[in-house]
């Protein structure tokens, strides 16, 4: 049994560079996005047209990048990824056209796919086994910060140098900060066997995988809905722009409170009450603002309820496969569960968009159906656990 004060270490350091993988790839275009476009002469939906791809890239490599973790640990996977984050971001500031601009997206793209939630997930899997719960909380809880750090910062450094120059100095980051944290800090873990590395898993597709697949596709579906057009949903709602943006703020705090309930409380029941309660903050909010309208303090009840659910969900798609199937092929198992969710992220927001053009606030409707399924199908999630080998512990 690893003690909690033995774990701090790794998950302060995969905290850390889980902030900043998020603040830099993830997070960036809401803040330099207009100005990239006006500086390359394109509209700025075709910039976030490339952040869609990156995103989409990101979803088909995440089993390959599973797999490898299975295999050799994350360490090495998630340096490469601070190494890929800062090629990126240096392209992307040197970019003299929009299909370079592209290009480094791209890369971008492989940078997420090595270096965001999944793979640090899978590492913690690795590391700890089936008891890998409490550090993926706490990961979670430390880097649900990122967009509260990241956003002013590139903002800041928007306003003072400009986006290229802000560019270089994430890119500068990674290399400085995030590469040493991650190649020097994480615990080594023993290479598997070259008998079972060069043969490729075989993980079914039954009814459990199917279920889970369809429920974080969903969920995710309206968290990145969300994250593109919530304070625009509100103001459709009634909501002053002033009050929209207030509610929006709410969200960062909301998703950490909900983790810290699930360090302290949730923790010790099974994580698929813990994902099934994340689906249902959001139609109540929804309907809280349906009854009483979209302004004042129900826009706020209903922003922290979504953000709520939406600090729970990220915890549950990295603890409900682990205690379901346990640590077996568990970055596999990820990278193909989240596969359909990151392509739901990525075209969510555009989907979004033509919806509220053309039914405006009535589209909470659609999110809170679309959160009403994933319920169901988690409700028919079987708590089946599979008893697997001991994952490899820490090895120096």
């Amino acid at each position: 049994m690893i003690r909690v004060s033995e774990r701090l270490p790794t998950i302060l350091v995969l905290g850390t560079t889980q902030t900043l993988a998020w603040a830099s790839s993830y997070y960036l275009p809401a803040i330099l996005g207009d100005a990239i476009a006006r500086d390359l002469g394109v509209p700025a939906s075709w910039l976030f047209g490339a952040f869609s791809a990156s995103l989409l890239l990101a979803a088909v490599l995440g089993p390959r990048i599973g797999r490898t973790i299975d295999s050799f640990g994350g360490r090495g996977v998630l340096s490469a990824s601070n190494i890929v984050f800062a090629l990126g971001l240096a392209g992307l500031g040197l970019s003299p056209s929009f299909w370079i601009a592209s290009i480094a997206w791209l890369l971008l793209g492989l940078g997420m796919g090595l270096g965001l939630y999944d793979a640090a997930f899978a590492a913690l899997g690795r590391i700890y086994g089936p008891g890998a719960r409490s550090s993926i909380t706490g990961i979670t809880l430390l880097a649900g910060f990122a967009s509260t750090i990241g956003w002013p910062l590139s903002a800041w450094g928007l306003a003072h140098f400009g986006w290229r120059e802000t560019c270089f100095a994430w890119a500068a980051i990674h290399i400085f900060v995030g590469l040493p944290l991650n190649l020097f800090l994480l615990p080594r873990t023993k290479t598997v066997g070259e008998e079972h590395r060069d043969r490729k898993p075989h993980i079914p597709m039954d009814r459990n995988m199917w279920l889970l697949a369809i429920a974080f596709a969903l969920a995710w579906t309206v968290a990145g809905a969300m994250a593109a057009h919530l304070p625009r949903l509100l103001e459709a709602g009634g909501a002053t722009a002033t009050q929209a943006i207030a509610a929006g703020a709410l969200i960062g705090p909301a998703q950490v409170t909900a983790r810290v309930l699930e360090a302290l409380v949730l923790g010790r029941a099974h994580p698929l009450f813990s994902a099934r309660l994340a689906t249902v903050t959001h139609p109540i909010g929804a309907a809280l603002v349906g009854v009483v309208g979209g302004a004042g303090v129900p826009a706020l009840a209903f922003a922290a309820l979504h953000g709520f659910g939406n600090g729970i969900i990220t915890i549950a798609r990295g603890t409900v496969p682990l205690a379901v199937y346990g640590p077996q092929n568990y970055g596999y198992r990820l990278g193909l569960l989240g596969a359909p969710a990151r392509i739901a992220q990525a075209v969510a927001p555009l989907l979004f968009g033509l919806l509220i053009d053309w039914w405006g606030f009535g589209t909470l409707v659609i999110s809170s159906g679309l959160s009403v399924a994933a319920l169901a199908a988690l409700m028919l999630v079987r708590k089946k656990i599979q008893v697997d080998e001991p994952a490899t512990t820490a090895n120096g």
